[in-house]
């Protein structure tokens, strides 16, 4: 057998409560000779005990509540085979409380089957699902409108209900692979076809999941090997994980994130074997290091050249699941692999109503929806896009002791951060001056210092900038403009417009303002700077003397304004993760001072800019007590 037939297919099967698909799992392990031996008869006398007629359903409901509540309430995964693989069931139930094992199973699927009822239709549960699989990532969807036999194999009725499930489907990004007319129960194409839908030509439902593409090994993919325990033996610390994906071998050199620690593996050990030379994707082992770093649960170890991304912000796709709505200001614990840590909302850019696709703006995300949103954490995390990763880029969040919601994550428009905070330098020395920064100050009549200028492009930032130096000149400061446009002339002419680009742009921009403010300059950097992060790192670069100026401008102001064209040509595509319009501004949360160029005219603000570096930068001796 090839390796395309040994992969076995996770498969997902979603669907409204009481649309058939216990009946569905039960027929296809059936028909296609997949039961244990004896199971059927057991089910069959089961059911006489219990005076019970004989339910397919019955095969799949394996607990004792499932039974007697009627509904499925719990995710379960089996096995079956087609002429192609092996397929796993993860049967997911539909009920719209269990919802959160419902988003389990189909997290861990490769692809999915969703079950409508051919006689309701698409129902608001149906929606959801569907809507839940598109947040998930699936891509790999077909759909069987179930329980034909009601409605007679009527061919008209299964045309009306495939619209809408393609309308809907393809409204939200899904394209279904196939819409396929079943009868769970007679068992009609499932594996075998029926004349009673002789109008029928397209594939069964196991020719259409011996259809679908094979899912890349994970085997193949990059390391990424969460830390579950430390184990301590006398002098040894093994290190105890799950390769979720990739392989190890011994003598790799790994990478710790977000500790940004490296070691290289000495020895693999697994209970009970003996010790391994590697292990790969799914196994669970313990490794020690070459050397002894302080490595805790919720690290993520993975090969050097290819980590993770490492940042403190990120965009969400999020299914929200909490008695109490999720908030903007609120902090949540939140669990990404083995680690787990606090987030703040930060903002929520819609919410999007599953039945009609219909997009808000909210400062609030009610039970059972779905929004888009930003969560910063108060500290560095290690993760993947889930594009790239599914299994190291999705996360579920905890309100006190109950998961209160997941999501998948997304970083369109942020920067990994972990370029800006990675000292590669070693052998080096900060070297002391002899001058020291009050002596220039008593030199200048004035302290060194950084005004940051952010805000968006139109703001303002470069008019205020330019005449601020201009009346500082005036008056006998040693004052300079960092200029972003001029940077990009010389120092950050090899940068483009990324979110990395541009967080690179900034660390350069913020260790120069560093050190002019370090030889007595007054510094006026004007850059939009819209992340937060970057400015705290040009903050930690100057120290007390960095002084955040938010030049406030609303985004409608700017783009009438629009000095240098680029709202126009952000607008018509020409110009990708343009700040404000496809990339996030992340405006300053307590800033040294707030320039309202929306509402007042230069004059003024530049009159409010020169008592502020008056009151702020006279020398210390001068100030009053």
């Amino acid at each position: 057998m090839s390796d395309e037939m040994k992969e076995a297919l996770k498969l997902v099967i979603v669907g409204h409560v009481d649309h058939g698909k216990s009946t569905l799992v039960g027929r296809l392990f059936h028909d296609t000779g997949s039961l244990p031996p004896g199971k059927m008869e057991a089910i069959r006398a089961m059911s006489d005990r219990r005076g019970m007629p004989f339910e397919w359903a019955f095969l799949l409901d394996a607990l004792q509540a499932e039974r007697d509540q009627g509904i499925t309430i719990d995710m379960t995964q089996i096995w079956f085979r087609t002429p192609r693989r092996d397929i796993v069931i993860i049967d997911a139930p539909g009920h719209k409380e269990f919802l959160k094992n419902m988003i389990t199973g189909a997290a861990a699927a490769h692809a999915a089957l969703l079950v409508i009822d051919a006689a309701e239709g698409l129902k608001e549960q149906s929606r959801r699902h569907a809507y839940l699989l598109h947040l998930l990532g699936l891509r790999q969807v077909a759909v069987v409108v179930n329980k034909m036999d009601l409605v007679g194999y009527d061919e008209a009725r299964f045309r009306a209900v495939e619209r809408a499930i393609r309308l809907y489907l393809e409204g939200i990004g899904t394209h279904p692979t196939f819409v396929i007319p079943i009868s769970a129960r007679e068992g009609h194409h499932l594996v075998t076809r029926t004349d009673a839908m002789a109008w029928y030509d397209g594939p069964t439902v196991v020719e259409a999941l011996d259809h679908f593409e094979p899912v890349a090994s994970a085997v193949d993919q990059p390391l990424r090997l969460p830390i579950q325990d430390v184990y301590k033996f006398e002098d040894r610390r093994i290190l105890v994980g799950r390769v979720e994906c990739g392989r190890v071998r011994v003598g790799d050199a790994l990478l710790f994130s977000p500790l940004n620690k490296r070691a290289r593996v000495a020895s693999i050990e697994a209970w009970p074997a003996p010790l391994r030379d590697e292990a790969e994707a799914g196994e669970a082992v313990g490794f020690l290091l070459d050397e002894p770093l302080f490595v805790e649960r919720g690290a993520l170890a993975s090969h050097v050249e290819r980590p993770p991304i490492e940042s403190d912000v990120f965009r969400a796709r999020l299914f929200w699941l909490g008695q109490r709505p999720l908030t903007v200001g609120a902090s949540y614990r939140i669990r990404i692999h083995t680690s787990e840590t606090v987030v703040t909302v930060q903002s929520i850019e819609r919410v999007i109503d599953t039945g009609d696709l219909s997009v808000s703006a909210a400062d609030r995300v009610e039970r059972h929806s779905v929004a888009e949103i930003t969560l910063r954490s108060r500290a560095m995390l290690a993760f993947d896009a889930y594009e790239d990763s599914p299994l190291t880029g999705r996360f579920v969040i905890v309100d006190g002791d109950d998961i209160a919601g997941g999501g998948v994550i997304s970083m369109e428009g942020y920067a990994d951060q972990r370029k800006a905070v990675t000292t590669r330098a070693s052998n080096v020395r900060r070297v002391e001056h002899r001058v020291s920064p009050q002596d220039r100050a008593r030199r200048h009549g004035h302290e060194g210092a950084v005004l940051w200028f952010t805000g968006l492009s139109g703001a303002g930032k470069s008019t205020l900038a330019i005449e601020l130096e201009n009346r500082l000149f005036l008056k006998g400061y040693q004052v300079y403009v960092l200029d972003g446009d001029n940077l990009r002339f010389g120092l950050n002419a090899d940068l483009a417009f990324s979110p990395e680009d541009r967080a690179e742009n900034i660390r350069r921009a913020g260790e120069v303002a560093a050190l002019f403010a370090r030889a007595g300059f007054v510094v006026i950097a004007a850059f939009i700077s819209p992340y937060r992060a970057d400015r705290d790192r040009a903050r930690q670069a100057a120290g007390s003397a960095f002084h955040e100026v938010y030049v406030k401008a609303d985004l409608a102001v700017c783009e009438r304004r629009d000095p240098k064209g680029l709202y126009r040509k952000a607008r018509r595509g020409e110009i990708l993760e343009f700040t404000g319009v496809t990339a996030p501004y992340e405006p300053p949360e307590s800033p040294a001072l707030v320039v309202d160029t929306s509402h007042e005219e230069v004059e003024h603000s530049i009159g409010v800019l020169l008592e502020y570096v008056t009151r702020s930068l006279a020398l210390r001796a001068s100030r009053p007590r």
